[in-house]
């Protein structure tokens, strides 16, 4: 693994101008074939899961699946005055012949009024696929917009799953936006910080946008093998400056500390392969932590769940190769221009030096007095220390380093206290309900379902049978279902059950109205009842037919009930994986088993955390956002993968340096201590660098995207400050010789051969490889 790098590295360091133009060549070709070929969106067949999935599966066979419907409102614009029946009659007509002549609609219904007679309703049917509808919304709502000028004494306005689902877009378009607003400037600010070279800063953020760029054009390659369900652009960003930044981060750090080292005794070249052997090496397993702990997510078989996977391979992918490749080559062409600087400015001060040693000597001839010798400038002679850590990261750590098991039972008491929580965790869909309400769509559809309380949510009942010969069992049946529907007050009483039949008869749809939100716990019951009561009450005697339920609440349930009977499927290969990676790199079954166990600790209590903020209401004004009062149900899965991939990152940094410690021959104490103290900063910053892209989040409006940033903002933090600086250093300390038993007795039998694999300088300033 090491040599690798290291090969990589040279030939980057030696091909400089070669790899920086091959790599921004790549990057263009990536985004050049992303464009021509474009994104292959997911369809409604995508998301299908569950008994509704199977329900709309049998629908779509015969012709029957829901299409995109948008409702108009017509209401007085002074609220205190009722509806004028000639000026909304005059603007629904309008508002008919506007919409029957644009191509995007099939159908226009007649207008409804209210029952308390303050709206008026019309409904437009879309052509196209339930989900085509967003796409085409646009010239309806322009229309709708036009009728309303052309009546000024009225509100016209328009919702539905299409204008909501175009909302919801422009409004995360926005938020995404103002998260680079926060993000970029407080990267670059804690870069400049930690290099005080606004070159140097610049480099971390140059790569992890270019490697952004690039995964996003591979996106849309590879959205032609597994549809993009919406939310793989979001993730490439999200996690592509997080680790971009870091990668970038470990590796500038690691040159930086060689060449102080060196002390002007090696080129740059030697210097970044002597970085690649070590950090490039730690970079490549963090990497193919992150990568493999991600694509459990595919076990899932969820579409949006391969669409966060796919994004986040992607992007970590190749935020690896741009700093095994590009990063050497920028950093030689860097330091080489520093070199040739610190090479000008010593001789210019040499040469100031000398006219100044020849005019004192002169004065003092003048004088007299003998010269004195020449001073030695001690600048070369200096030393250069490495980091170490600050005053804070020295008090968090001493704790761990005086007194460890008392540092490592509070600890793990509170991270246990925050995770506690968890256990009360409720998860729900989010759907049309949970959007934020400065949506203009969204501030219709609450009107519409105050007006038409009916329209709230539908269920659809849908049978198949073996043959048309069954037609009229399976119609006289569904009748007898919705009269019962109709007698239940789970039900809308006054909306009458529609029932829709295929050309050839085989299959019927029967729809029942519920006036109840789809995320309400009465439309649950309801849903329940539907399944378990009327409807085998009433089709239970009809033989040869196959029945499902689907509709808004259905498909929220069913989709919550798929990922929890695919959450242990998925935890318990990514707690495998996680212990094998780490196994595979440090060769020891004790620290892989730390590893896994720490990362459970930070994961868990920032989901406990999560529980308690976003699943009360008490921080409703602090954070802005509406309880849903449960979690997102795509969130808890998708954070565990992410967490424990990201966490994987420090877990490695920071153990391979005190694997190096130790194969350099200190004791298992010492090699513990140094290494973290060695590894503090950068860890830090990096911490800092994620903490600031994912905190960012909380400030977007969608609620899903909040509880996400909230808990990876908050887990990281816990896991670079709590679990690097208190619970591990503890640990490790405790046990002592026998956490690395292993690496030790293979240190005893490679007796007489180097310490350490890193390359050492050879007679011509460039590295060689200890081969042994």
């Amino acid at each position: 693994m090491t040599s690798l790098p290291v090969r990589t590295a040279r030939w980057s360091a030696r091909h400089a101008w070669a790899a920086i133009a091959g790599w921004f060549a790549f990057v263009i070709l990536c985004l050049g074939v992303g464009i021509t070929v474009g994104t292959n969106q997911a369809t409604s067949v995508d998301f299908r899961v569950g008994e509704a999935g199977r329900a709309e599966a049998m629908a779509a066979e015969g012709g029957l699946e829901r299409r995109p419907t948008e409702q108009i409102l017509i209401r007085s614009r002074d609220a205190a005055l009722p509806l004028d029946t000639d000026r909304a009659g005059a603007a629904a007509r309008d508002l008919t012949e506007r919409m029957r002549a644009l191509p995007e609609v099939d159908t226009v219904a007649e207008p409804v009024r209210s029952r308390d007679g303050t709206v008026l309703m019309v409904s437009v049917v879309m052509h196209g696929p339930e989900l085509e509808g967003r796409k085409n919304v646009v010239p309806l709502l322009e229309q709708t917009a036009a009728v309303g000028a052309a009546h000024p004494g009225l509100i016209v306005e328009e919702t539905g799953s299409p204008a909501i689902s175009k909302g919801v877009n422009d409004q995360r378009d926005e938020d995404l936006a103002l998260s680079e607003r926060i993000t970029l400037p407080v990267t670059l600010i804690t870069l400049l910080l930690v290099f005080g070279s606004v070159v140097m800063a610049a480099v971390p953020l140059l790569l992890a946008l270019s490697s952004i760029a690039a995964a996003l054009g591979l996106s849309m390659a590879a959205s032609h093998f597994l549809p993009d369900a919406g939310v793989g652009t979001n993730m490439i960003l999200l996690v592509g400056l997080a680790v971009g930044v870091d990668y970038t981060l470990f590796y500038l750090k690691r040159e930086r500390e060689e060449r102080a080292r060196a002390r002007g005794t090696l080129s740059s070249e030697a210097l970044v392969e002597l970085a690649a052997a070590t950090a490039g090496r730690a970079i490549v397993v963090s990497g193919l932590a992150v990568i493999v702990s991600t694509a459990t997510l595919y076990l899932a078989t969820d579409v949006i769940f391969s669409s966060l996977a796919t994004g986040t391979i992607l992007v970590v992918a190749v935020a690896v190769v741009s700093s095994l490749t590009v990063l050497p080559a920028l950093l030689v062409k860097i330091g080489q221009r520093a070199e040739r600087r610190a090479a000008h400015t010593a001789e210019r001060r040499a040469r100031r030096a000398e006219r100044r040693a020849e005019r004192r000597a002169e004065r003092r001839a003048r004088r007299g007095k003998p010269a004195r010798a020449a001073r030695r400038d001690g600048g070369e002679d200096r030393a250069h220390g490495e980091d170490r850590p600050g005053r804070l990261t020295g008090a968090l750590l001493k704790p761990a380093r005086t007194r460890p098991a008392l540092t490592l039972c509070l600890s793990v008491l509170l991270l246990l206290g925050l995770a506690a929580p968890a256990l009360g965790l409720k998860l729900v869909d989010p759907g049309r309900d949970t959007f934020s309400r400065d949506i203009p769509a969204v501030q219709v559809y609450d009107r519409l379902n105050a007006a038409f309380p009916e329209l709230s949510s539908q269920h659809r009942v849908t049978v198949r049978a073996t043959g048309p010969d069954r037609t009229a069992d399976v119609h006289r049946a569904l009748t007898d279902l919705g009269r019962r529907t109709q007698g239940d007050p789970l039900f809308a009483a006054d909306a009458e059950p529609r029932i829709l039949t295929s050309a050839d008869g085989r299959i019927s749809v029967l729809e029942v109205a519920v006036p109840y939100t789809a995320t309400s716990e009465k439309a649950g019951e309801s849903l329940t009842r539907l399944r378990q009561v009327h409807l085998p009450a009433a089709l239970g005697r009809v033989s040869g037919i196959d029945s499902a339920v689907s509709g808004d609440v259905a498909r929220g349930r069913d989709y919550v009930d798929h990922e929890n009977a695919k959450l242990p499927l998925v935890l318990g290969f990514l707690l495998l994986v996680t212990f094998l990676m780490t196994l595979w790199a440090f060769r020891s079954v004790v620290i892989a088993l730390i590893g896994v166990v720490l990362n459970l600790l930070s994961a868990g209590a920032a989901l406990g955390a999560l529980v308690v903020v976003f699943q009360g209401t008490w921080a409703e004004g602090l954070l802005g956002f509406d309880s849903l009062g449960a979690i997102a149900s795509r969130v808890p899965l998708f954070l565990f993968v992410i967490l424990f991939g990201l966490s994987m990152d420090y877990q490695v940094f920071v153990v391979s340096r005190i694997k190096e410690a130790m194969d350099g021959g200190m004791t298992a104490r010492r090699a513990v201590l140094d290494g973290i103290e060695r590894s503090a900063k950068v860890v830090t910053s990096a911490a800092i660098v994620m903490v600031t892209v994912f905190g960012a989040f909380v400030a977007l409006h969608l609620t899903e995207m909040k509880q996400m940033g909230f808990c990876l903002a908050l887990a990281v933090l816990l896991d670079a400050v709590v679990v690097r600086l208190m619970v591990l250093p503890a640990l490790l300390l405790l046990l002592g010789e026998r956490a690395w038993n292993p690496l030790r007795r293979s240190r005893r039998r490679a007796q007489g051969v180097a310490p350490t694999a890193a390359p050492t300088a050879g007679p011509d300033g460039r590295a060689v490889e200890n081969v042994g």
